[in-house]
């Protein structure tokens, strides 16, 4: 098992043929350190590689359930020129039709 900090990983450059991050961004307090996440995900990636996600929307329960606690959603309409600063080609994000929640995914070339 591994424990660190997403944006900080001690892994190898180019080590992994997929990254996967699922209904967490939103507890990541600042832009800034998602982008470092982001960014991360880019070096860890071997060339072909793909990074793809999911995360949740606000929205009143949302908001209820997350009531003094760190909420920091992603903007669907920012995330693919986020994952483009970070190197990624082709990023995609877009809401679920059943669910609303957001789903992401990137190339590394």
């Amino acid at each position: 098992m591994l424990h660190a900090d997403g944006a900080e990983l001690p892994l190898p450059d180019g080590a992994f043929d997929s990254v996967v991050c699922f209904t967490m961004l939103h507890h990541v307090p600042t832009v800034a350190h998602q982008d470092r996440i982001f960014a991360e995900a880019f070096r860890v990636l071997r060339p072909g590689g793909v990074f793809a996600g999911s995360d949740s929307q606000p929205g009143f329960r949302f908001r209820v359930l997350h009531f003094r606690d760190t909420m920091n959603t992603l903007d669907p309409a920012t995330l693919p020129a986020r994952l483009e600063r970070a190197g990624f080609v082709d990023p995609v994000a877009d809401l679920h039709p059943e669910s609303g929640g957001l789903r992401f995914r990137a190339r590394k070339v």
